[in-house]
């Protein structure tokens, strides 16, 4: 099926379970303990030995040799494989560095042997023991003296985030020297860790030259193709399989070390391999969000009028990586007739930087949103005022080209009303509450919408029972259950009477999670084969499939009836389709919206800042699972108080490495940091989306959380800091006095 016209009624419409309230279907698993992650195939895999990673001592050099003889002695030692015995081994598409160094080395922690052993005490020991000589060679680490001679560089964070090296419209330079009022400022991120609760994990059993793999991974076809380009295989040989995700954030978008050296280790001991990273590997081995270095400039005409505005941005990543493209928001956030963006990557020899919860805006938007706060107040103007008087609903840089629902002011307004924003004080650090002094912030929310072709397999069983089946990956998001939601809807038949079967590449291939793309694409290519299913069965059943009615477990033709049982009771009746899209998208700018609020509260003493109050008001087309949406909105902008408070990868410039790479040290928000949170979804829908006229809310949650923060702290203090995370050391001695 393809997607080139709005879409009209459809059965979706109908609401009867999508758009609904349902608790996850697969709640009970996980509360039980009994739903599978990658490391738990206990059953499907006998006797499987454990794999330990050596990593790499030094983050730029080459291997000199490698000593492996205590190494193999040592009790219970299966196998151990490093490069030189591997055999030839590819790169994955998605990948910008090996997955298993030597001789060289291209980065700290980088894999550089598999020890495996009877057990994972056994592997850990003699991993000990592996004796490795390097050529340590001088790298470059510090991205401040890299971005001074990095080029102009575009990227695209294949998320929705896309940026060229320059945009120019207008002339910024003239108009930003002619305005009568101006910002020009620099905000800094740090390097962040995806330090999701399930580490990295694969199991890998042979059966000939066929590879199983349990894995965790958000995209199934992906990593699956590129682990056969890894290890030289068709395809075909491969069953990639992972059911349940414990959490990814973009980290396991791409096929990673665990996966591949689960597999050569499974070869090399002729016995199937489980193999978790342990978790500094996760922050050094795996990929990471790039710090940036973002400069912002904007002039507007006394009445708050943006005539010029300008964000560049500078990151870095290893060679053949792309740039943070944290730009990408500004482009069609605000209005103003004279633009201009950029960004420059500096060649770095830290470990790979890539693809991270809201790639581009998450960052982006928390310098942005910032300036936006200060340049409001250099105005005297309120900061949504602000936003609301430089508001547009046409692409800013392509005038032609509308916004398919652009309601950016209506969540800023009615956002200010439920969280009591006319009680905010303008003057900074005049509300006290005992020794804390309080603040309110705000920010805009942005995130584009992106579609990506995804397939389903529908099967309708003789008890009636519909089956899905898509390689669609659940990461925590409810993808089980807004999956049974849509097929539910479609079929006529409660959710209970739906199974779904995800993570297995044996499925139809679908849009995978990450990027917000997910949910809308995968339920659409669910709709898509339910659609096709439907046909089938008014065929089976001599209906006329035009005016074929299902509702409550029955299809009803004029005056013809029947159950979906009685019409497989001849057989299972099985379609497949996917969902393909025309260029709607590119007709039209198709973005969510949002409007974060929060309430800080920094004591006057030590300087400590705790969130009091946080509101998120979103407009990201039809909701289709109210719960699961605002699990995932708390999720994000608990995350977003991270980044604003305490997340940070503290970088080596001598050696190159992360030096905090462990959750002792990577500090991230427990349930004491954070109060209770408001979600309000605007009830809107967007028929240039999809079928279901949905688009996503993962990132959204995130995108301007980070400067919401800032800004309370602000609001409270008096005290600006451009520079993440906003910890206590960076505005303590410049709190207003105690006495």
């Amino acid at each position: 099926m393809k997607f080139d016209s709005p879409a009209g009624t459809n059965p979706i419409d109908q609401q009867k379970v999508v758009g609904r309230a349902h608790s996850r279907i697969d709640g009970p698993l996980k509360t039980t303990g009994t739903a599978p992650y990658a490391y738990e195939f206990h059953r499907e895999v006998a006797d499987a030995a454990y794999g330990y990673v050596v990593g790499s001592a030094v983050a730029k050099g080459r291997i000199r040799a490698m000593n492996l003889r205590d190494a193999k002695a040592a009790p219970g030692v299966i196998a151990i494989v490093t490069a030189a015995d591997a055999g030839k081994l590819g790169k994955g598409n998605y990948n910008t560095a090996k997955l298993l160094g030597g001789p060289e080395v291209d980065h700290y922690h980088q894999a550089v042997a598999l020890v495996v052993a009877e057990t994972f005490e056994q592997a850990r020991a003699a991993a000990a023991l592996v004796r490795v000589d390097y050529d340590r060679r001088a790298g470059r680490f510090d991205l401040d003296e890299g971005l001074k001679t990095a080029p102009l560089t575009g990227g695209n964070s294949g998320e929705g985030s896309e940026s060229p090296p320059e945009h120019r419209v207008g002339k910024f330079e003239e108009a930003f020297a002619a305005a009568p009022v101006k910002l020009d400022a620099l905000y800094t991120t740090p390097d962040h860790s995806h330090a999701m609760m399930e580490p990295f994990a694969s199991i890998a059993a042979w059966n000939g030259d066929e590879l199983t793999l349990w894995t965790s991974n958000q995209m199934i076809d992906w990593g699956r193709s590129d682990l056969a380009k890894t290890l030289g295989m068709p395809k075909e040989k491969i069953h990639f399989l992972s059911p349940y995700v414990g959490g990814g954030f973009g980290g396991k978008l791409f096929l990673r070390t665990d996966a591949v050296l689960a597999a050569l280790g499974a070869r090399a001991a002729k016995r199937p391999v489980k193999l978790a990273l342990q978790r500094p590997l996760i922050a050094n081995n795996t990929t990471h969000r790039p710090a940036t270095r973002q400069r912002i400039r904007i002039g507007t005409t006394p009445d708050g009028t943006i005539t010029a505005i300008a964000h560049e941005s500078g990151s870095g990543d290893l060679p053949g990586g792309g740039p943070e493209t944290a730009v990408n928001q500004t482009e069609l956030l605000y209005a103003g007739a004279n633009r201009l963006t950029s960004l420059r990557l500096a060649v770095l020899d830290l470990p790979e930087g890539n693809a991270m919860r809201a790639p581009g805006e998450a960052p982006g938007m928390m310098a942005l949103e910032i300036a936006i706060d200060e340049m409001a107040e250099k105005l005297g103007m309120d900061p949504i005022a602000f936003r609301v008087k430089n508001d547009t609903q046409v692409d800013p840089k392509t005038p032609t080209r509308r916004f398919s629902q652009r309601n950016l002011v209506r969540c800023l307004e009615e956002g200010a009303g439920r969280f009591g924003w006319s009680r905010r004080q303008a003057k900074p650090a005049q509300v006290r509450d005992g020794r804390w002094l309080v603040g309110m912030g705000v920010a805009a929310a942005f995130r584009n919408h992106l579609a990506l072709p995804s397939g389903a397999r529908v099967r309708l069983g003789r008890d009636g029972v519909v089956t899905v089946e898509t390689d669609m990956t659940d990461i925590g998001t409810g993808s089980y259950t807004i999956i049974a939601q849509t097929a539910a809807e479609m079929m006529g038949v409660p959710i209970e009477q739906v199974a779904v079967k995800l993570g297995d590449s044996s499925f139809p291939i679908s849009a995978g999670s990450g990027g917000q793309f997910g949910a809308a694409s995968a339920t659409s290519g669910v709709y898509a084969a339910c659609v096709k299913l439907r046909e089938a069965v008014a065929q089976r059943l001599g209906f006329n499939s035009a005016d074929a009615q299902f509702t409550g477990g029955k299809v009803t033709s004029g005056n013809r009836s029947a159950t979906l049982a009685q019409a497989a009771a001849a057989g299972e009746l099985v379609a497949e389709d996917k969902m393909e899209w025309g260029d709607l998208g590119k007709q039209m700018q198709q973005s969510t919206f949002g409007a974060h609020f929060v309430e800080v509260g920094v004591d006057a003493y030590t300087g400590v800042t705790r969130v009091r109050r946080m509101l998120a008001v979103c407009a990201a087309g039809r909701i289709l699972n109210p719960v699961t949406a605002r699990s995932q909105m708390i999720g994000a902008m608990t995350m977003g108080v991270g980044g604003a408070l305490m997340e940070a990868l503290e970088v080596d410039k001598r050696f190159g490495f992360f030096v905090n790479h462990d959750l002792a040290g990577y500090e991230v928000p427990v349930h004491a940091d954070i109060p209770h949170q408001e979600v309000i979804f605007l009830d809107e829908a967007d028929p240039t989306a999809n079928p279901l006229k949905a688009k996503g809310v993962g990132e959204l949650g995130l995108c301007g959380v980070g400067a919401a923060v800032a800004n309370a702290i602000y609001n409270a203090t008096g005290v600006r800091v451009r520079d993440y995370p906003i910890t206590l050391d960076k505005h303590l001695e410049k709190l207003p006095a105690i006495a």
